[in-house]
């Protein structure tokens, strides 16, 4: 049976490793599309047989996206913003996807949200929940949701960060230090949200999807920087000068590396409450990030440099 899938946010990290396991997983069964504002975004997906790239705002242009679609797949987020912003797109456009007459959703929230949570973000992704929830009652759309865990692999923003910082800086000063993490790796959550796709008993569910281990963060930022060769001391920073240092940064050009609403949002555990079904459940085995780590976080001798990081610990 064909399938044909809307990505909105097709042309990012998550997105590329969705098509790649969407065309995997179905062949020539499947047809993708990807809207993005500006074509040079999408390159990483451009040239995936069964992908089409379209220029279009998905803010705007939905309701001739959506029709014709048998599914719609909604990666948008942002990390960073005002009030404003986070309500745009965390909660608008879930909305407008809503009312474009999309028959199936996949919505991507993220763990730890709440309608009280400490961040800005964690509040929003809670209202875009709740705004698709109502949505479903009233509308004829069989909708699934999807919580991940920090993602990573080749690509990302976090993990790969850490290690480049830790090759410039001889000590990480960190806020958030202790944060409890249980990342996944980007390519397991792209099958789960196959999974999700295809399976008929996932409408109406809600996916807790995590890595195989808890860590904190002290430990996520030292383990990237053994595989890379290049580990530094963390220090942990108590709440105030992390609050300081986030300020700080929010006040330099460009996107900041670490803003107060993200040292809020690491306040609240990002692992799985063990409530609702998770990888396990959509047969799916995780991979760990000492496995993955090594295979693009250093071009030659991540595996040895992880072994020797494993010995000191």
């Amino acid at each position: 049976m064909s399938l044909s899938v809307l990505v909105l946010g097709g042309s990012g990290f998550v997105g590329r490793a969705l098509c790649e396991q969407l065309l995997r997983r179905c062949g020539a069964d499947v047809r993708i599309t990807v809207p993005t504002r500006r074509l040079p975004h999408a390159q990483s997906v451009q040239s995936l047989p069964g992908v089409t790239v379209v220029q279009a705002d998905v803010f705007k242009d939905l309701p001739r996206l959506v029709p014709g679609h048998d599914a719609v797949v909604n990666l948008v987020a942002i990390l960073q913003g005002s009030a404003a912003a986070f309500e745009h797109v965390h909660v608008e456009l879930p909305k407008r996807i809503a009312a474009a007459g999309a028959r199936r959703l996949v919505h991507v929230s993220a763990l730890g949200v709440a309608e009280h949570a400490p961040s800005r973000y964690l509040r929003s992704k809670a209202a875009g929940e709740a705004a698709l929830q109502v949505a479903a009652q009233t509308h004829p759309m069989a909708l699934t949701l999807v919580r991940p865990s920090l993602v990573f692999g080749d690509g990302d923003h976090s993990v790969n960060l850490f290690a480049r910082l830790q090759g410039l800086f001889p000590v990480m000063p960190l806020g958030g230090a202790q944060a409890r993490l249980q990342p996944v790796w980007v390519q397991d959550l792209a099958r789960a949200l196959v999974e999700v796709l295809l399976r008929r008993e996932s409408v109406g569910q809600t996916y807790e999807i995590a890595g195989p281990r808890e860590l904190t963060l002290a430990e996520l930022v030292k383990l990237a920087g053994g595989v890379a060769g290049r580990q530094r001391p963390v220090l942990a920073l108590p709440h105030a000068l992390a609050s300081l240092q986030a300020l700080f940064m929010e006040c330099l050009p460009g996107e900041p590396l670490l803003s107060r609403d993200n040292l809020a949002s690491l306040s609240v555990p990002n692992v799985p409450s063990g409530r609702l079904p998770g990888l396990a459940e959509l047969g799916i085995r995780p991979s760990s990030l000492e496995a993955v780590l090594p295979t693009y976080l250093s071009a030659t001798g991540g595996v040895a440099r992880l072994d020797a990081w494993r010995a000191r610990h």
